[in-house]
């Protein structure tokens, strides 16, 4: 894992051996990417009564577990939209994919202390398929807002090389839909598990056919964490859906972050209303027939 571990430094770049590291694991992990301040820039945006919190939802883990989580389709101007179109975000994922990215979706996740809810083991590409994205040239990008450990929930994924599997059929699993449960028992058996523990700041830069999870969160400590998901303007969706299909993005500088004075305007961000959740429904329908 240690080979695909970078320190966050101004001149950083994806160079052939990190674009090697992205393309045999399936992510690499950017320490620092965000500095003390732009996580506290972002935090107290995220936190506060006027911003994207007020468009929160819940999902149960069918195992007494509850997380929250807000989810929005184009950045907007606050810090979270300069946040999700600034180079050593944006970027970066846009080198690791070959080619111009676009804005697919931001989400917050809010798994809190003692209460924080599990996700089974899936792939973002086991959803996004369903989509109408036709190819898997689709990343995420995971940024820690609190520390994320073992023992508050933090994600868990296969390595090495993992995404090189394909995309998995996703079923119905309890209360979730996730990665067939056989076909994920047989992969374990190939590749030794991870556990992706990160400080405030740090980034997983991932492919969308990573197979990744997190356990419930029975600390003392909240585990938030804040997602860009970017999809290639290639791969522009084939069908209408609740996620944007493709707009151009206008990328800013790094320092476009602190400057940011909109830092709770939630102009044209289009937030996700979860009954309108037409993919999951679709998976569902299918393992019922």
């Amino acid at each position: 894992m240690t080979e695909s571990i970078y320190p966050f430094t101004e001149d950083f770049d994806v160079t052939p051996s990190v674009q090697a590291d992205f393309d045999k694991n399936g992510y690499i992990i950017v320490r620092s990417l965000l500095d003390s301040e732009e996580v506290k820039l972002l935090k107290d945006a995220l936190e506060s009564d006027e911003g994207i919190i007020r468009y929160a939802f819940g999902r149960d883990d069918g195992e007494g577990g509850r997380s929250r989580m807000v989810l929005w389709n184009q950045p907007g101007n606050d810090i979270t939209g300069v946040m999700a179109r600034c180079e050593k975000v944006a970027g970066t994922m846009e080198k690791l994919l070959g080619g111009e990215v676009y804005h697919y979706h931001t989400k917050l996740m809010m798994k809190d202390a003692r209460t924080g809810g599990a996700f089974v083991w899936h792939q973002d590409y086991g959803y996004w398929y369903e989509n109408g994205c036709i190819f898997p040239d689709m990343g995420t990008v995971f940024i820690a807002l609190d520390q994320a450990t073992q023992e508050n929930g933090c994600l868990k994924v296969c390595d090495p090389g993992l995404h090189r599997i394909g995309r998995i059929d996703h079923v119905r699993v309890g209360d979730q839909v996730g990665a067939d449960v056989e076909r994920v028992t047989e992969v374990q058996k190939f590749l030794p598990l991870v556990h992706v523990e990160l400080e405030p700041g740090d980034a997983l830069f991932f492919h969308c056919n990573l197979l990744h999870r997190s356990e419930q969160n029975h600390s003392d400590k909240r585990r938030w964490a804040f997602l860009v998901a970017y999809n290639r303007a290639s791969n522009n969706p084939v069908i209408e859906h609740h996620h944007s299909r493709y707009v151009p993005m206008s990328k800013v500088s790094n320092t476009a972050i602190k400057k940011c004075t909109t830092a709770t305007d939630l102009t044209g961000k289009d937030f996700f209303d979860p009954a309108t959740e037409v993919s999951l429904k679709k998976i569902t329908e299918k393992t019922e027939r």
